[in-house]
């Protein structure tokens, strides 16, 4: 069933002026079942109220969304995670008081209350307070929880602008808030704390090194960690996500090696007539030849790299490129995620520099 176009309204909230106005027009929307782009220190969210299950199902049909992939719940404040899960740990209160607001979310026993087609069926919930002001100021206008996956098409590169968002959405979704450029630039951690260690499922803004304080006996799994079959209990498990429309391929290695192995990359691949792009550090960029080379930051900079990466992989996407040659980046802090990030836009499509 093809989707109806609507008109959708974009309002700059970052102007004093606009910003009240601007939040309470999509605090209104969200109350009436509509869809609203709203920006979090992360990327932009797609948020529908959570608790309408009519609202929740044209997230999906916006995005292009697989139904078995579930949703994060947004609050405003760390007391509405209650009515949301039918048990809150000592555990879970305790990191609630040291990373919210923050970009880390929590997989917890879900309570009736939330629709099952929000979990997907499962029967735990992911629940996130985010760190961004306008945000949490939407979330508490609406005075209802917000669903909310990354305001983007399923699978290509999450946005980080409202830019992005329009790019993707415009038509589909009601209204756009522009609160400007996403600090982070990463999605959040997903943690889950239904079993009997917690794991990280999705690494994220918060980095695993931060939860090891608390979490001791915490499983991080390896980048190269297998695909879940059935119902994934966090976005980002099962599906390809990140990915630009060109074929990716993730240098990785010591870094002088991957820089000589690009360079060689380059050369085979413009011999056969494609066009190549680098996704490149700061500190090799200028040594490659390749028709597009894009900056993603300083090699001893993971927070630069998060904040720039799905930007530049949409900017690679404009360049037209046949190929993309990506360096792999220290894996250390917020160079997990983007690690992870570029794992999963290369489709595990990895060379190993020599």
């Amino acid at each position: 069933m093809k989707q109806e176009e609507t008109t959708t309204l974009v309002l700059d909230v970052k102007d004093p002026q606009n910003r009240k106005e601007a939040i309470a027009t999509a605090a209104a929307i969200l109350q009436k079942g509509g869809l609203v782009a709203f920006p979090t220190e992360t990327v932009y969210g797609l948020g529908a109220n959570a608790l309408n299950e009519k609202a929740v199902k044209s997230i999906f049909a916006a995005k292009g969304r697989p139904a078995d992939n579930p949703l994060i719940v947004h609050i405003s404040d760390r007391e509405e995670v209650l009515p949301l899960v039918s048990s809150f740990s000592m555990t879970a209160r305790l990191l609630a008081e040291k990373f919210w607001p923050g970009p880390l979310t929590m997989v917890l026993p879900v309570s009736d209350a939330v629709p099952k087609i929000v979990t997907a069926g499962l029967d735990t919930v992911g629940i996130r307070l985010p760190a961004n002001d306008y945000a949490r100021e939407l979330i508490s206008a609406a005075g209802v929880p917000v669903a909310a996956p990354s305001a983007n098409v399923s699978g290509s590169p999450s946005p980080t602008s409202a830019e992005h968002v329009y790019h993707d959405l415009a038509g589909k979704i009601d209204l756009i808030l522009d609160g400007g450029s996403c600090e982070v630039g990463v999605e959040s951690t997903v943690l889950d704390l239904v079993g009997s260690v917690p794991v990280v499922l999705r690494p994220g803004g918060t980095p695993a090194e931060d939860l090891l304080r608390y979490l001791p006996d915490l499983v991080v799994p390896g980048l190269d960690v297998a695909e879940v079959e059935g119902i994934p209990r966090a976005p980002g498990m099962k599906y390809r996500h990140y990915a630009p429309q060109a074929r990716l391929l993730l240098v990785a290695g010591a870094p002088e090696k991957v820089a000589a192995t690009i360079r060689k990359e380059i050369a085979s691949w413009q011999a056969r007539g494609s066009k190549v792009a680098v996704l490149a550090s700061r500190e090799n960029a200028a040594g490659y030849k390749a028709d597009v080379v894009v900056v993603l930051g300083g090699r001893e900079r993971p927070q630069e790299a998060a904040q720039h990466l799905f930007a530049a992989l949409r900017e690679l996407d404009d360049s037209g490129a046949d190929i993309i040659l990506a360096e792999s980046t220290d894996q250390s802090g917020l160079g997990y995620a983007v690690m992870n990030r570029l794992w999963k836009a290369s489709g595990g499509d990895i060379i190993q520099a020599r």
